[in-house]
């Protein structure tokens, strides 16, 4: 069982280090030896986990392809505002970005034309198609502005946090909390319906936390329903 155990961490530690190198230098330009470097073990061992750089690369998409599915979890139409759930996740999404080099390196793969061949890796597809579900049933539930259109709604914020992405790998702060909620500043206005703008934080009605100790979408939810419950008790008390 050790022994397993221990194959089990090496493993991760070499899709982490793969992860930190693809970002770093690309991934034509980084090489195994480098990578087996950085994580501490041999070629050798490198080898009897992953046939080739190529293989590596796909179990750091695979990766991270399941951390975006944690983060955004399914379509939020159990919420009390769904719209809400859209802006948590986006504020999630963007902290995973920084402080995850999986994560980070499985969206700008999708980018690496030596990995990708010119085709978006499946981050960036998932990504689009869990926001324009989201702003579907953001729709439905009457939180969306009666003249918005919802192909370009979510191509906004695609290609908004497609920006962020890039444009934090040089730095930091496109990751920030403060930067998301600014962008929320200037959609939600034109985005949401006038019913429920008083309801909705551009901030993000929970705190970022990653994927691991996030809780699933049944308790971000029910924080949201928290929320709106001390908005209606300070508007009947005003």
């Amino acid at each position: 069982m050790a022994k397993q155990d221990r194959a089990v961490r090496t493993r991760q530690e070499l899709i982490r280090c793969a992860a930190e190198t693809f970002c770093r230098r690309g991934f034509a330009l980084s090489s195994l030896s480098e990578i087996s470097g950085k994580a501490g073990v041999s070629t050798g061992a490198l080898n009897f986990h992953f046939q080739s750089k190529r293989e590596l690369g796909e179990a750091v998409e695979a990766a991270a392809f399941e951390t975006l599915r944690h983060i955004t979890g399914p379509r939020p139409s159990h919420c009390p505002v769904p719209l809400q759930a859209l802006v948590d996740a986006t504020h999630e999404l963007a902290w995973c970005l920084g402080e995850d080099p999986i994560l980070r390196a499985g969206f700008s793969l999708g980018h690496d034309a030596a990995w990708s061949a010119g085709n978006a890796g499946p981050l960036w597809p998932e990504w689009e198609s869990w926001v324009v579900g989201a702003l579907i049933v953001a729709g439905e539930a009457g939180n969306l502005a009666a003249d918005v259109a919802l192909d370009d709604a979510g191509a906004t914020v695609t290609a908004a946090v497609a920006g962020f992405e890039v444009l934090g790998r040089g730095d930091a702060r496109w990751f920030s909390r403060r930067t998301v909620t600014r962008f929320w500043e200037l959609m939600l206005p034109r985005l949401a319906s006038t019913e429920i703008r008083g309801e909705l934080d551009a901030g993000g009605s929970v705190a970022p936390a990653g994927p691991e100790r996030r809780g699933d979408a049944v308790t971000v939810c029910q924080a949201q329903g928290e929320r709106r419950r001390r908005v209606a008790k300070d508007r009947g008390a005003a």
